[in-house]
Parts: C-alpha cells; structure tokens; sequence
C-alpha cells in the first residue's frame, strides 16, 4: 500500500546495474486521509443516534442547557403513561434505587437526568425525585426544551 520497489532509471532502459532496483521509502498518505474522512462522516451520522430514545413531551422552559459529560448521561424518564425506564429499560419503582445504585458503582459521574413527559402531574414527578434522593442520588438535573418566544424565535 504504502511501501513498493522503484526501480532506477538508467540510461536507454537496455543496461542494468546490479542492485537497481531500491525500496521506496516515500508512504502515500492520501489512503490514510480517505479512511480518516470516511470514518468522520460515519461519526458525525452516527452520534445523534446514540441519545436516550424513549420518546417523551418534556415541558418549555426558559433554562438553560446542562453541561456535557464526559460519559453518556444516565437518565431516568417518565413517560406520559407514568412508566418509570433506566436508560431505554423499564423498571418499577421497587427496583429502580436498587438498578441505579449498580449502575452508579460503575461511573465516575454521580449526576442523573430525570426527564418527565409533559402531561405527567408534578406529584408523580416529585414521587420519583423523592425515590432518587433517599436512595442517596443528590445531583438530579432535570431535562426540559427550550421554550420559544411568541414570533417562534429562540431566546
């Protein structure tokens, strides 16, 4: 690929010296570039993707956005049917401090992004909250959408 044998030029192309022909010492980089450039695209498609997907209303508000970690958020959701998921798997309210206590042993960030359906009631929201913060978990952002002005604009 990179690497070939070049083979000296001599003087009508009929003589041969001994040993004419030498190793290229030159590596072409333009296969490198073509596999770097691929590899980025395939990247770039392909990093939205890995979001959480469980597929939720969350409510407009004027905050602003959370830092990013280091290391994909845990995030617990509750959709609009008052389903409580880890991630993308279901889980009952019984379980979840005992599953995020497993998980959280394994991470180096001790944040948790709670998102919450919209159409959910403040109680239910609070309920899980509550659950989270006996179970020793403090830092709990919640997750919501930028709200837009009347004209449709950001603020």
């Amino acid at each position: 690929m990179g690497a070939g044998i070049m083979k000296k030029a001599s003087g009508g192309g009929r003589r041969r010296r001994r040993g004419g022909a030498q190793p290229m010492s030159e590596i072409n980089i333009t296969p490198f570039v073509d596999v770097m450039l691929v590899l980025l695209i395939i990247f770039m498609v392909a990093a939205p993707l890995m979001t959480v997907g469980v597929p939720v209303e969350l409510p407009k508000t004027q905050a602003s956005a959370l830092p990013a970690d280091e290391e994909e958020p845990l995030t617990v959701t509750i959709t609009a049917e008052g389903v409580v998921m880890i991630q993308n798997s279901d889980t009952n309210e019984a379980e979840l401090v005992e599953k995020l206590q497993a998980i959280a042993a394994e991470r180096t960030s001790d944040r948790i992004y709670l998102r919450a359906d919209g159409s959910n009631n403040w109680d239910r929201v609070a309920q899980v909250m509550g659950l989270l913060n006996a179970g020793g978990f403090s830092n709990i952002g919640l997750v919501t959408d930028i709200a837009t002005a009347p004209g449709g604009a950001q603020e």
